[in-house]
């Protein structure tokens, strides 16, 4: 049996893809190693995705998406794709428990945020911890919050912060920042934004939600805790592109590049969501890459039949 369209990835860009794909009576398929959602499955509250419900959460806002798509006929399996490729216009997928073809392949395998990496990161994460200031900052408002990083987005995300919080503590393990010249004028003339160079969080603590920050300066290794009710991370992304590396171009980081179609450089191979390169990786973003690609892959299978 051979899919019309097999999907790698089911969060919101490969659930979207997977609702269009079905609806075009594209017999579709998504492939997921984990539970539906990606990301958006461990994000406490979702607010700033159009037309969600009040307080809905990730969990809950993937659910109903991965409900929608079955509701077409989109088929979803949980395995882990080993290998692809690709046969005289066939694709060809090995999963750790079985082999499929397909017309069309859409990569939606999304992108990991780099972890801290210290004590309480991972049991905190969705109760402070957060990887996204447009996704969270809003719930922190009043409060003091402790950005980790010393690049672009760490600065960028640092300001956008102050809209809500009353203190912004960014925390860099260097001596100086690698943000543009021009943003750290910005951050360094915001009244709310404090800096702590030459340091690492060492550890995050808390009861049930965060409530301090250990840090500890990596010259003299002196540790200190200070008083935060959140972390953001943003020490960069790690695109989850290595399983079709030969297939397509990539930025220097590892990001897939696509075009307007979301086509990639092999014909049949679209890409959608964050592992895409992309200014912005939000849900609503996601979606709209899901939909396009999806509709893409129908417009190349009956260019196939023709």
């Amino acid at each position: 049996m051979i899919y019309d369209i097999i999907i790698i990835g089911g969060g919101p860009a490969g659930l979207t893809a997977g609702l269009y794909g079905s609806r075009a009576r594209m017999k579709t398929l998504i492939i997921e190693k984990g539970d539906a959602g990606g990301q958006i499955a461990t994000t406490f509250e979702v607010d700033n995705y159009p037309g969600s419900m009040e307080k809905c959460t990730g969990p809950v806002l993937a659910q109903r998406m991965k409900d929608q798509a079955l509701s077409f006929g989109t088929e979803f399996v949980k395995e882990e794709i080993k290998k692809i490729e690709k046969k005289n216009e066939i694709f060809y997928l090995e999963t750790d428990k079985n082999k499929y073809e397909a017309k069309a392949v859409i990569v939606a395998t999304g992108s990991l945020s780099r972890d801290i990496g210290c004590k309480g990161e991972k049991e905190f994460r969705g109760m402070g911890v957060s990887y996204c200031a447009t996704c969270d900052g809003f719930f922190f408002q009043g409060l003091t919050v402790v950005v980790v990083g010393g690049g672009d987005a760490a600065i960028d995300e640092g300001i956008f912060l102050t809209k809500f919080a009353k203190k912004v503590i960014i925390v860099h393990r260097r001596n100086e920042l690698r943000a543009a010249k021009s943003l750290q004028e910005k951050a360094r003339a915001n009244p709310k934004i404090e800096f702590i160079l030459d340091t690492v969080v060492e550890e995050i603590k808390g009861n049930g939600v965060v409530s301090t920050v250990t840090l500890k300066n990596v010259k003299t290794g002196e540790l200190k805790d200070i008083s935060a009710d959140g972390v953001f991370v943003f020490i960069g992304y790690s695109p989850n592109s290595a399983l079709v590396k030969e297939f397509v171009k990539t930025d220097e980081i590892g990001f897939i590049i696509g075009d307007e179609k979301m086509q990639t450089l092999t014909p049949g191979l679209f890409v959608a969501g964050d592992v895409r390169r992309k200014m912005l990786r939000q849900v609503v973003t996601a979606v709209a890459d899901g939909a396009i690609a999806a509709v893409s892959a129908e417009a190349y299978i009956d260019h196939l039949s023709e």
